[in-house]
């Protein structure tokens, strides 16, 4: 195998999935650490999707170490930790303690930190994360919920987190191509730093980067990085470049639309198909006192409804001023894990009364519903949206659309079920 990513949640690991699949590269998801009895030397990449992003860090490295344990029987060639191309975190983690774990573990003195997504908007110049041209602390991701990001400075961000010292590769560097890539980052290593984040504002600057850092043990960052990597070794070891898609197609059946996300993105996509669906907005409050009885009380309206050309909607999307108001009457926290023990609970009970086709917005909803259905691993299907494909069960008949909460456009949602109309 020549790939082995740790996604840092369940849509980060479909989002680069996608883009590895796209470019080529066979890929194969799994849910939380396969089992070590499970084989994955049949594909080319394997995706690991933890659930590690805002757990405690202590939790993060230790699931972080055990994916790449089973990676590395797998015979990976190179590791890949996989983030948020909004750099998703808190000044204490997680990105920056489970990266030094890995380093250590693989023996490396050097990574590059790239969340660069330029197809969706994110871009990094002088070491600044940029969100659709406005820098990442004024985007709205500054109200995100449990990792508000209030400084663009990937550098700073790093090292607050981590344990070494972080320089950027200027874009000039990155134009002049992989060669003068390598040579930037083995200054760097001789200069003591331990992570590198390269400018990258195109295509064009991700695929440069895939080709420079083919010697590097471990690479981090979003999923553009993933597609520079793919394409790279998709040249190098003369793949044909067949994608596996039609294994994870979706069919065609029962279909909902479960939304959990507070982003600006889901809450347009949210907007605009409220208008052409049957859907409901849930109580936070009955989500606390009764998530159980609150999710049957759901299934069975969607059970009542009588069949439509669009599939219903349940969501728990908000706007910042209301997030605000809820998360200060009812806690943070609190309120977080109420609603996905509320998805949970109401995606395993559609699961039996037989809907088959799940479109979930938000990287926690999702994790929480994948856990609910016991997926363990998936066939990685055709991209909806950059970094959003369908995914199909190895081991039963559900797909699954599995959306970051900023990615896709307003129609997203419509979009995704035109795959099997």
């Amino acid at each position: 195998m020549y790939l082995g990513v740790i996604a840092d949640d369940f849509t980060g690991g479909t989002d680069i999935a996608g883009f590895l699949v796209q470019n080529g590269l066979s890929v194969t998801q799994y849910i939380g650490v396969p089992d070590a009895s499970l084989n994955a030397r049949e594909t080319d990449a394997a995706v690991v999707s933890l659930k590690s992003r805002s757990c405690p860090k202590e939790e993060a490295v230790d699931a972080s170490l055990a994916a790449l344990r089973w990676l590395r029987e797998q015979g990976c060639e190179q590791i890949f930790f996989k983030y948020c191309s909004t750099f998703d975190s808190t000044a204490k983690g997680n990105i920056g303690p489970v990266t030094d774990a890995l380093l250590d573990a693989l023996g490396g003195e050097i990574t590059v930190m790239a969340p660069a997504l330029p197809v969706n908007g994110r871009t990094v110049y002088l070491g600044y994360l940029f969100v659709n041209g406005v820098p990442l602390n004024e985007s709205g991701m500054r109200h995100h919920p449990v990792t508000p990001m209030l400084d663009a400075n990937l550098m700073r961000l790093t090292e607050q987190q981590s344990r070494g010292k972080a320089a950027n590769i200027p874009v000039a560097v990155v134009d002049a191509g992989p060669e003068a890539i390598r040579e930037n980052l083995q200054t760097l290593r001789e200069n003591g730093y331990r992570y590198a984040v390269p400018d990258a504002l195109t295509e064009e600057h991700l695929v440069a980067l895939g080709e420079a850092v083919s010697g590097l043990p471990l690479v981090t960052g979003g999923s553009g990085l993933g597609m520079g990597v793919a394409r790279r070794i998709r040249r190098q070891h003369g793949l044909d470049g067949r994608s596996g898609t039609n294994a994870g197609k979706p069919p065609g059946g029962r279909c909902v639309v479960l939304a959990g996300s507070a982003s600006v993105m889901t809450n347009a996509q949210v907007a605009r198909y409220s208008a052409i669906a049957q859907a409901k907005k849930i109580d936070v409050r009955r989500c606390l006192t009764d998530a159980d009885g609150y999710a049957a009380e759901v299934a069975a309206w969607i059970g009542s409804l009588a069949p439509a050309p669009t599939a219903p909607l349940v969501y728990a999307t908000t706007g910042p001023d209301e997030l605000v108001a809820i998360q200060k009457t009812l806690g943070a926290e609190a309120s977080g894990l109420a609603v996905e023990r509320f998805f949970a609970a109401l995606a395993a009970r559609l699961l039996d009364a037989g809907v088959d086709h799940f479109i979930v917005a938000g990287g926690e909803t999702s994790g929480s519903v994948v856990k609910a259905l016991g997926i363990k691993a998936f066939h990685i299907g055709p991209q909806i949206a950059p970094g959003v494909p369908w995914v199909r069960a190895l081991d039963r008949p559900v797909s699954l659309a599995l959306k970051s909460g900023n990615f896709g456009n307003e129609d997203f949602f419509s979009t995704a079920q035109d795959f099997f109309k």
